[in-house]
């Protein structure tokens, strides 16, 4: 089929922008065609293009299963083509497909000599992140609710359990919820720094090695040279505002990841650390 700026005005990424300038967009587009089977990028790549399916379906997959079918007409992957984010899904085609294409590098070009649509298309795309990532937030309030009914379920199932009389089967039964009250208490639940706000530990050597989720009680980093479970560490947590000297105990070591629990902090580098955890919070927050 043949691509139209009355098409395009059906995608909310083109709102507001006039038949004329997608009329020129269209121009620099390319076409594709796919068969069934024929794989339209996998995940951990990096974009190239902005895609458009035109006719067909592109079937979307993470870890092996179908998240999502796309069907005519809609973009793919534009916020990563955009942002230069890698893909985290593989998309396939799963019947006869058109697509149009077009280059990262040509699209900023376009943008560039045409500002009155580059405003507009930017506009559009945050929106749409924005309204994702509160719809996101509703589900995770909504979730984080389910875990505070669950958590004060358990903790009076198991306070029953442990007034009546000793079995060995109220002792698995108590065992296993202690297990799944401490998993689930907030404490445990990691954030990622952005980069905007990144951390990292600084060793005895002067060697930085990056943080890549951190809480209140636990720091996973990239990497630790020579790191066992049980190892005692020490070294500076290095944020954009201060550093925090910090001590703690190695409890996971394996490939791209070292999981260290963190010694109590005194009050003041506990407050320090407070405050760049709710930092790095906030940008996954919608006010």
């Amino acid at each position: 089929m043949t691509m139209r700026p009355a098409d395009l005005h059906a995608i909310p990424l083109f709102e507001g922008i006039t038949e004329a300038h997608l009329a020129e967009l269209i121009e620099g587009l390319e076409r594709v065609t796919l068969a069934p089977g024929d794989v339209l990028f996998e995940a951990g790549t990096e974009p190239k293009h902005l895609w458009l399916l035109a006719a067909g379906e592109i079937a979307l997959e993470q870890a092996g299963e179908v998240r999502f079918r796309l069907a005519p007409i809609a973009p793919i992957g534009e916020l990563g083509a955009l942002t230069g984010l890698y893909r985290n899904t593989r998309a396939v085609a799963t019947e006869a497909s058109e697509l149009y294409r077009i280059g990262v590098v040509a699209l900023m070009r376009f943008f560039e000599n045409h500002g009155d649509v580059a405003f507009p298309f930017y506009h559009n795309l945050l929106k749409i992140v924005a309204q994702k990532v509160h719809r996101d937030a509703m589900r995770q309030g909504e979730m984080r609710a389910n875990i505070i009914r669950t958590q004060k379920a358990m903790k009076e199932l198991r306070d029953r359990v442990l007034e009546a009389e000793e079995t060995p089967i109220s002792r698995a039964v108590c065992e296993t919820l202690d297990t799944l009250i401490e998993h689930n208490r907030r404490v445990h639940y990691m954030v990622t720094p952005a980069y905007a706000l990144s951390t990292s530990v600084r060793l005895d050597a002067g060697v930085l090695i990056p943080v890549s989720a951190m809480s209140d009680r636990y720091l996973e980093l990239v990497s630790l040279p020579d790191a066992k479970p049980g190892d005692e560490v020490s070294f500076v947590l290095v944020i954009p505002n201060g550093e925090i000297p910090v001590s703690g105990k190695v409890r996971q070591a394996g490939e791209g990841a070292v999981l260290v629990e963190l010694d109590l902090l005194i009050d003041e580098y506990a407050k320090k650390l407070g405050e760049h955890l709710t930092r790095v919070q906030m940008l996954d927050f919608v006010v």
